[in-house]
């Protein structure tokens, strides 16, 4: 059985936890490190016992604590090599002992956790969502995405849990505060994931046995909570879905969420 918490997600940082009974991990270490062990302090986690660390993409809300922590613990981090290439800063302050490369859409392990990396379209080097799997069990990341591909769907069918970006609210992000250049990218193919979007990919899912989400990575000024949950659940009801038949929660920016158990 996999276990899974959401310690931060959104454009301010984010850090994601994964567990099952020999291996702890965490996807990516976007807010600083003193963050992320009161996160895991806070779930009984011990920072010392964490395995290693994967890497998204190389944006600073996914890697800000990332030399620290792995450093300040003798944690291992895995990245692809491009991600690896243009995080510069961070790869220079973090030991060779502990640098580890994977190929997106090759799988790879950390200890008895089964890891597929997958292509996901934004403007970083190489970025990518993760399947990880244990026994039976499999979960998926995708956030970050500007729109859904074929790829990403193939890749997130038969999970019965995903964490799945829920970014902005498209009419919200056109009267925003945001710079015109910004709103742009944001909408834009390699930028990130609707709430629209995200509630017609579950809609899809929920045929091939998704059970429960996690919606992440909402956008401070186009979204909040109660709307990116309304719109998901809008999309499903489109799809003669019902929200009894699924589990949605909405990730904090600010503070760990409650554990799921994935089975």
């Amino acid at each position: 059985m996999l276990k899974f918490c959401s310690l931060y997600s959104g454009s301010t940082g984010n850090s994601l936890y994964i567990e099952n009974e020999n291996t702890k991990i965490l996807v990516d270490a976007g807010v600083s490190a003193k963050k992320i062990i009161n996160a895991l302090t806070s779930l009984s986690v011990n920072i010392e016992d964490i395995d290693a660390i994967i890497v998204t993409h190389e944006h600073s809300d996914h890697i800000k604590g990332l030399s620290t922590i792995s450093n300040k613990f003798n944690i291992p981090v895995f990245a692809n090599k491009k991600t690896w290439d243009t995080m510069l800063k961070e790869r220079d302050k973090i030991s060779t002992e502990n640098q580890f490369h994977f190929n997106n859409n090759e799988n790879f392990e950390i200890k008895d956790l089964k890891i597929h990396p997958f292509d996901i379209p934004h403007d970083a080097a190489n970025p990518c969502g993760f399947n990880i799997y244990s026994e039976n069990s499999k979960l998926s990341i995708a956030t970050d995405l500007g729109h859904m591909t074929n790829n990403i769907i193939n890749n997130l069918e038969g999970s019965s849990f995903i964490m799945l970006e829920s970014n902005y609210e498209p009419e919200v992000l056109k009267c925003c505060s945001y710079p015109y250049y910004l709103k742009n990218r944001i909408a834009g193919p390699n930028g990130h994931l609707s709430n629209n979007l995200a509630g017609q990919t579950i809609a899809h899912l929920m045929k091939s046995g998704l059970k429960e989400v996690i919606l992440g990575h909402l956008s401070k000024e186009s979204n909040f909570p109660e709307l990116a949950y309304t719109s998901v659940l809008s999309e499903l009801q489109k799809n003669n879905y019902s929200n009894d038949q699924i589990k949605i929660a909405v990730a904090s920016r600010t503070e760990p969420g409650n554990f799921v158990e994935v089975c």
